[in-house]
């Protein structure tokens, strides 16, 4: 806020009083725009204004100060302009008195009657003189101009007001016989420069005596009365007394003929008692102080009538409202964004009561953002108190309440309503910080798996969120492989069958971004987890089966609860879906035999089974508990035997039918694993040393020794005693098969095993390798068979089904597992 303050002499014709921009100096406006000035408030729109582009300011006509303020001491014209939307500029113009007027009486000339029998010292009180100039220029003295004998004087005397006016004074005797009229010419100077006076002429008329002139009690009253008092109220009541008789001393009251006709508008007197009452309305805001000259006169010839003063005081009563203005008020919405301390409006609030009833509390109504900080002249401005929210509240509607000091106190309210405008101040927040979806596996890509859900309390582009996904891998694969997400709602779409073995489950981060400028994001985890489903079929690994059929040869008379076998499955599923059952579903209707259905151990049931049936073909039924459930079946063919134990046959024996079978192959298996692993690069490097034109080598048979044909110690291997023989058994010519057998101590014939991967090696499920008895009908070649298979390699065939094969030869009580030189890595596991 800018003050200006210029002050200008009347009478001044059309011109330039100042330049607003370089007087304030203000800012220029922004790059590019035009400064403007735009008028809020003009007292006297028709004398001043200014020019919108350039902010001259300048007069439209001539000023006559004393039309526009008469008798005022001061004349101020103000206006108020706000410059460039930014600043508001508070002027006032002063006008400057001149001596432009000179006094002038109410007449030219008046008549008075004074009787002969005035004393000296009696007074008149005159027609006082107006001058509309103020200050030095204004009446400044009375004087009598011709007064051939010093008879009368002048005596000046000012009111209340400060209005000087004259009183005749009898100075000496009169006599009427001598002399009857006098003429006097009185003359009102102002104080200007170059003053200027005023005349006007007095005929005193010498009347014949009436000796005694009506007396006030007093030569002054003070009279106090409250505003706004109705109409009829008495004000005072006056008393003169006159000694004479009869009609010389019957006195009536008047005004003065000099008391002004507003005055005898509001005020009246009764001629007769002299009680002076209220006609009309009496307003403090208007007439503050009352001035009366009141005259009193008898009946008789030539009366001199008595004079008194009466000063009326009106007092101020809390009777006007306070009165709220705006003079500017923000065009447009306000940012939410916009700092403690941003003007929202100019206010201006007055109160024509003085005093302590026009003294104001001006304040905000309700817990607004907002407050009023007062400036100066009951100029207030509305700021904002704190941080706005849009999201809180969009919109306020402002009230200001004002309140005067009075008893009762008066008050006022305005109201205005501001609109708050969009920020992009929100981060999308999403409804959750982790968002558990499920899928279960084998689905179809491209299914809907759920939706993440963001929201942006901001309007339009500040509030629109898109989705997308923040780069990470699973399992060394773009989460870009796994799942789509589309941007606009947030639903999530599977982009391949996920397998509940491979993928348990997986996280992946999603972003949520809205349209602002800046825009403002967040992010959420999103835990997909594979539900497992039943789609592995149990997997029979003991006994070893061929053609899902498996001899198993018992003893006679073994008796009841002997176990003969145990059938072990593996399924790859969790949970329910991978516990399993055992069962004999068929070839049991004798019930020779029975199954545990947890362990899988097949016990006899009856002692002397054998002699029901010598041969016993069992189906023996794995079945998990998954919905639907999944079974396999393998075919026991449980022979009788008397003797030793079939060549090639492993004996069961009875003192370790609590082990574990499936324990002893594992270890067995990785141990000679490792032996022979270690074995080839021995024999490798030995090879590539005697023969480095060909990367092959004969193989001989490794001989163990037979713990019953004496304690012996082992005999280091070396390559003569190493070879490789060719399995004879059935479509010998479609498999590649070496079998490394023991030359020297070889009793019995060996037994094949046909091994194979169920699995890839990339598999996450668990491998294993599982063994087929083949035939055990092999008669060993004689002489050294060469072995040119590699061993950096696997060995290829030309068949379409390669089988690999694994001999197990049974010495006596010793059973030996001979593997092939071309082992599959498999095995290492």
């Amino acid at each position: 806020m800018k003050n200006l303050n210029y002050s200008i002499p009347e009478e001044k014709v059309q011109g330039v009083i100042g330049n607003i921009a370089k007087d304030a100096e203000l800012e220029l406006g922004e790059q590019g725009k035009k400064s403007n000035f735009r008028v809020l408030e003009n007292s006297a729109p028709h004398l001043i204004d200014v020019d919108p582009e350039s902010g001259l300011l300048y007069t439209k006509q001539r000023i006559d100060r004393e039309t526009l303020c008469r008798q005022n001491s001061k004349c101020q014209l103000s206006m108020e302009v706000f410059a460039n939307d930014k600043e508001i500029c508070m002027i006032k113009v002063e006008i400057q008195d001149i001596n432009d007027n000179a006094p002038s009486f109410p007449s030219d000339q008046i008549d008075i009657d004074i009787s002969e029998n005035a004393a000296p010292g009696t007074r008149f009180p005159l027609a006082a003189a107006y001058d509309p100039d103020t200050k030095e220029n204004g009446l400044k003295t009375y004087q009598i101009t011709r007064d051939d004998y010093s008879i009368f004087s002048l005596d000046v005397k000012s009111r209340g007001d400060g209005t000087k006016f004259p009183e005749l004074v009898v100075q000496r005797s009169l006599d009427r016989e001598e002399r009857s009229h006098h003429t006097l010419v009185i003359t009102a100077t102002d104080g200007g420069e170059y003053p200027k006076s005023g005349t006007m002429q007095i005929n005193v008329k010498v009347t014949d005596s009436n000796d005694n002139s009506p007396v006030f009690e007093q030569p002054s009253y003070v009279v106090e009365i409250p505003e706004n008092s109705p109409p009829g109220t008495v004000l005072i009541d006056l008393n003169a007394t006159d000694p004479d008789e009869g009609i010389n001393g019957q006195v009536t009251y008047s005004f003065s003929d000099y008391v002004a006709d507003r005055i005898k508008e509001l005020l009246s007197i009764d001629p007769r008692t002299g009680v002076i009452k209220i006609q009309g309305k009496i307003d403090f805001e208007e007439n503050p102080i009352i001035e009366i000259d009141v005259q009193a006169k008898d009946q008789g010839p030539n009366p001199i009538p008595g004079h008194c003063k009466v000063t009326v005081k009106v007092l101020d009563r809390n009777d006007n409202w306070p009165s709220i203005g705006f003079v500017a008020v923000r065009q447009g919405a306000v940012s939410e964004a916009a700092t403690p301390g941003t003007v929202i409006a100019l206010v201006r609030v007055t109160d024509k009561d003085s005093g302590r009833n026009g003294q104001l509390q001006c304040r905000i109504l309700g817990n607004v953002p907002f407050k009023l900080e007062e400036n100066y002249d009951n100029f207030y401005t509305v700021v904002t108190d704190r941080p706005l929210d849009r999201e809180v509240k969009d919109e306020y509607n402002i009230t200001i309440v004002a309140k005067d000091n009075g008893n009762p106190p008066l008050n006022s309210t305005k109201s205005f309503s501001v609109k708050i405008l969009d920020e992009n101040d929100n981060p999308p927040r999403f409804t959750k910080m982790v968002y558990l979806l499920q899928v279960p596996e084998n689905n179809i890509p491209g299914e809907y798996l759920g939706s993440v859900l963001a929201h942006d309390p901001d309007l339009g582009q500040n509030g629109t969120v898109s989705y997308s996904l923040l780069p990470s891998n699973v399992s060394e694969e773009s989460i870009t492989t796994y799942v789509n997400i589309k941007p606009t709602d947030g639903a999530i779409y599977a982009l391949r069958s996920f397998n509940y073995e491979q993928t348990k489950y997986f996280d992946f981060k999603v972003q949520a971004k809205d349209s602002g400028n800046p825009h403002l994001e967040s992010n959420t985890t999103v835990r997909v987890s594979v539900l497992d489903v039943n789609d592995n079929i149990p997997v029979i690994v003991l006994p070893l089966l061929q053609n899902d059929t498996a001899e198993i040869h018992v003893p006679r008379n073994v008796g009841v609860g002997h176990i003969i076998t145990t059938v072990r499955a593996v399924d790859n599923d969790f949970g329910e879906s991978g516990r399993l059952t055992y069962e004999i579903s068929d070839g049991n209707e004798e019930h020779l035999f029975e199954i545990d259905s947890v362990t899988g151990e097949v016990r006899t049931a009856q002692p002397m089974w054998e002699e029901v049936t010598p041969t016993v073909e069992l189906i023996i039924k794995v079945t998990d508990h998954g919905k639907p459930s999944l079974s396999a079946m393998a075919k026991l063919i449980v022979k009788a035997y008397s003797g030793p134990l079939p060549e090639g046959e492993p004996r069961i024996n009875a003192e370790h039918h609590n082990w574990d079978m499936s324990l002893p192959l594992i270890v067995t298996l990785s141990i000679i694993s490792i032996m022979l692993l270690a074995a080839m690069i021995t024999i490798a490097v030995k090879c590539k040393r005697e023969n480095k034109e060909i990367r092959t080598y004969n193989c001989r048979i490794a001989e163990y020794t037979h713990p019953q044909l004496g304690k012996s110690k082992k005999k280091k291997i070396n390559k003569n005693d190493i070879m490789l023989v060719q399995s004879e058994v059935e479509e010998r010519d479609t498999m590649n098969v070496m079998n490394v057998v023991s030359s020297p101590s070889l009793a019995t014939s060996p037994m094949y095993f046909d091994y194979q991967t169920r699995l890839p090696l990339s598999s996450p499920r668990s491998e294993v390798m599982y063994l087929k008895p083949t035939a055990n009908n092999l008669s060993v070649p004689q002489g050294h068979v060469g072995c040119h298979t590699s061993f950096t390699g696997p060995v290829t065939n030309t068949t379409d089904t390669p089988v690999n094969r694994m001999s197990i030869i049974q010495v006596g009580e010793t059973t030996s597992i001979l593997l092939p030189s071309f082992l599959h890595p498999a095995l290492s596991h």
